[in-house]
């Protein structure tokens, strides 16, 4: 029984930044990758940012420059620094945690939290 509970969304406008973060909780032994999609209206959903436990990043390669993805083990949290937004960065941003808790491994996704880029 894993949560993860997102924030930090919201309307910006183009060149602005936001931070998100999404903090796990419940029965975490330990969690190997935390990250970040995105669904824009009327788009698939697709990865902008993830983070293994040792360090290791992935961008989109839209973001690559702009977004500084980072975690804190120690909180089981992860953030999304999101600078020099554009309006195409809009849409619904979805946190997920890969795992393992005390009965089993477990996939996990935040609510998701708006970010809406424009003038």
């Amino acid at each position: 029984q894993v949560q993860l509970v997102e924030s930090g969304g919201g309307l910006v406008q183009p060149g602005g930044s936001l931070r998100l973060s999404c903090a796990a909780s419940g029965s975490i032994f330990s969690i190997s990758q935390m990250g970040w999609y995105r669904q824009a209206p009327g788009k698939e959903r697709s990865l902008v940012a993830a983070q293994t436990s040792g360090g290791t990043t992935n961008y989109a390669d839209s973001v690559k420059g702009r977004f500084t993805i980072s975690r804190d083990n120690a909180k089981n949290t992860v953030y999304l620094q999101m600078n020099s937004l554009k309006p195409e960065d809009t849409g619904v941003y979805y946190c997920y945690a890969v795992g393992h808790g005390s009965t089993g491994p477990f996939n996990a996704w935040g609510q998701g939290t708006q970010v809406t880029v424009s003038s």
